[in-house]
C-alpha cells in the first residue's frame, strides 16, 4: 500500500472514531441536560439571570477547553451541559404555562432534531469543505452580539425575530462546519466537538421555540 493511501486510510479511521465518540458523548449530554432541565422544572427553580448564566457558561466552557485532552474534560462537559439544562428548565416552565405551550415545545424539539439530522447527514454524505463558513460565523457572532445588546434598550418585535432567526442560522452553520471538520479530519478532539454541537443545538432549539412563540402570540 502506498504511503498516501495508508495516510488516507488512517485519517479516515481517525475521523470515524472521532465521529462515533462525538455522537456518543453528545447523546449522553443531551439526556443529562434534559434530566437537569426536568429537575429544575420539578423544583420550580428560578432562572439565574443573564449575568450568572453567562458567567457559568463561559467559566465552564473555559474549564472544558483547559481539560479537553484529559478524562476530566468529560466531567467538565457534563457540568457545562447540566448547567445549561438547569437554565433551560425555567424557560420551558414559562412556555408550559401557556395554553399551547406543550405543542410549541414539541414542535421546536421536532424541528431542531430534524434540522440537526439533515445538516449532519448532508455534511457526512457530501464530505464538502465548509471552512468558508468561518467568515460568516465570525461576522454573524458580532452582528448577533450587537443585536442582543440593542435588544436591551429597544423593545421591537422585529428585532427579536431577527435575533432568533439569526441564532438559528448561526447554529446551522456551526453544525455544518463542525461536522465537516470531523469528517475531513480537521477536528480530532471529540470533547470540544461535542461542546460545539451541543451549544449549537441548544441555541437552535431556544431560537426556534422563541420564533414559534412569537408567531403563536400574533395569531
Amino acid at each position: 500500500m502506498r504511503y498516501s493511501e495508508a495516510l488516507s486510510t488512517h485519517t479516515s479511521q481517525a475521523a470515524n472514531k472521532t465521529l462515533r465518540n462525538t455522537y456518543g458523548l453528545l447523546s449522553l449530554t443531551l439526556l443529562f441536560s434534559a434530566f437537569t432541565a426536568g429537575l429544575s422544572m420539578a423544583l420550580n427553580l428560578p432562572h439565574p439571570g443573564l449575568i450568572l448564566t453567562l458567567i457559568g457558561f463561559y467559566g465552564l466552557l473555559f474549564l472544558t477547553h483547559k481539560c479537553q485532552n484529559s478524562a476530566a474534560g468529560i466531567l467538565c462537559v457534563f457540568a457545562l451541559t447540566g448547567f445549561m439544562g438547569l437554565t433551560l428548565g425555567p424557560i420551558l416552565s414559562a412556555y408550559l404555562s401557556l395554553s399551547n405551550g406543550a405543542s410549541l415545545i414539541m414542535s421546536a424539539l421536532g424541528i431542531t432534531g430534524l434540522s440537526f439530522l439533515g445538516l449532519s447527514a448532508y455534511a457526512l454524505v457530501s464530505k464538502k469543505d465548509f471552512s468558508f463558513l468561518n467568515g460568516f460565523i465570525t461576522v454573524g457572532f458580532f452582528v448577533l452580539l450587537f443585536a442582543v445588546i440593542a435588544g436591551f434598550f429597544v423593545q421591537m418585535p422585529a428585532l427579536q425575530i431577527f435575533i432568533s432567526a439569526g441564532f438559528a442560522l448561526f447554529s446551522a452553520a456551526i453544525i455544518l462546519l463542525q461536522t465537516s471538520e470531523i469528517v475531513r479530519g480537521g477536528e480530532t478532539n471529540y470533547i470540544m466537538a461535542t461542546v460545539n454541537l451541543y451549544v449549537a443545538l441548544y441555541n437552535m432549539f431556544i431560537s426556534i421555540l422563541s420564533l414559534l412563540g412569537m408567531s403563536s402570540s400574533d395569531d
